[in-house]
């Protein structure tokens, strides 16, 4: 009676489940904010777990009647535990903005296709796991396998995450640690307690918060260059008023040239190239933005390591420029919070770097109009 009661709770929680991800799919594909790599990643994901949801409800229904069900018990039971990595692996695919897959995820979709051949081959065996004659499931003395890889799965997922949080300076990246420590926790408790059935209920949760975890990381970022965008800067200049620290901002010389002389695809090659160019030089020591057009920013907590990230800017943009030879020269300047205004400082910054750009003026006017030199 007890078990009785236990199931059907658990087939409740699987017809929200199952609502709630027919509700991330519709989001999803009407979402305008999640490019085309983006909105296949977390389609995949929802559906994936949609479907062993449904398999584990048919293999809890299948388990123990007529042994004329036996095949859809082995077949629910094979797919359930060869596709539950495969969960992780499209987050990660979603995390990564290059079109072409790097060899990471390459690698680690081999080893699914891996895992899924080696579980199909073990099932005569009964390894991993097995279905009596008599139609009852059991786990394999090699059932650590799937939890192996599982485990895998989910640190490969963290892993990813926090690099690429940490690459587009997310502020929010930390809230990855407690996501993925609930998962493990979870995934604990439904190996040592497998008669809770709460495994894929979590896994739900957990990707809609991973959903809005991504959505508010790329809501920071500036399409074009990767850096944070205005939106950002604002909220943050807010609290480098109260705790001070310095504004260095940056200004593109001549940019109009370069559009009217290179077209706007060029244009924007050569702002996606300054852009990586600040964030290499100061992403340790402040947060980089885009503010609009060709103005970018940095904040920094303190000015300690401000002269020498100005001279790794230098020396990386002239790094660049020997590969794209008509980038162009920037102006930089920079001014400390001294608990005025965010526009009072902006306006010292500002009157610094056309100081810079001034003094510089003639050797820029020298300069041939394929060549520039900073």
């Amino acid at each position: 009676m007890k078990q009785a009661t236990m199931n059907g709770y658990f087939y409740v929680l699987t017809a929200i489940d199952l609502f709630v991800l027919s509700f991330m799919c519709i989001l999803t594909k009407l979402s305008e904010s999640l490019n085309k790599k983006q909105k296949q990643g977390f389609f995949l994901a929802f559906a994936l777990i949609a479907a062993i949801s449904v398999l584990e409800v048919v293999t809890l229904a299948v388990d123990g009647t007529p042994a004329g069900y036996r095949w859809l018990n082995i077949l629910s039971n094979y797919l359930g535990f060869g596709l539950s990595p495969g969960v992780c692996l499209c987050l990660v695919y979603v995390m990564d903005r290059k079109k072409r897959m790097n060899r990471w995820f390459r690698a680690a979709v081999c080893c699914e296709a891996c895992y899924l051949l080696f579980l199909a081959l073990s099932i005569p065996a009964g390894l991993v796991f097995s279905v009596s004659a008599d139609n009852v499931y059991s786990r394999g003395q090699y059932f650590y396998i799937y939890i192996i890889l599982y485990f895998a799965a989910i640190v490969y997922l963290s892993v990813s995450t926090i690099v690429t949080a940490r690459e587009f300076q997310n502020r929010s990246r930390a809230l990855i640690y407690p996501l993925m420590i609930f998962l493990l926790i979870e995934t604990i408790i439904q190996v040592t307690l497998p008669e809770l059935h709460v495994t894929w209920l979590c896994v739900t949760l957990l990707s809609v918060l991973y959903f809005i975890y991504c959505s508010e990381m790329w809501n920071q970022l500036d399409a074009l260059t990767g850096l944070l965008n205005q939106n950002s800067y604002l909220n943050r200049t807010a609290e480098m008023r109260r705790n001070g620290g310095v504004l260095v901002v940056f200004d593109v010389d001549d940019f109009k040239q370069i559009n009217d002389r290179y077209g706007h695809l060029q244009g924007d090659l050569c702002l996606a190239e300054i852009g990586r160019c600040i964030k290499k030089a100061y992403a340790r020591s402040g947060y980089c933005y885009r503010t609009g057009g060709d103005e970018f920013c940095v904040l920094m907590e303190n000015a300690d390591r401000e002269a020498q990230c100005a001279q790794e800017f230098v020396r990386q943009l002239e790094q660049r420029r020997k590969a794209v030879d008509f980038l162009p020269t920037v102006s930089f300047g920079s001014a400390p919070f001294l608990g005025e205004d965010v526009l009072a400082v902006k306006n010292r910054a500002d009157r610094e770097m056309y100081r810079y750009k001034k003094a510089r003026k003639p050797d820029v006017a020298h300069c041939s109009p394929n060549h520039y030199l900073l």
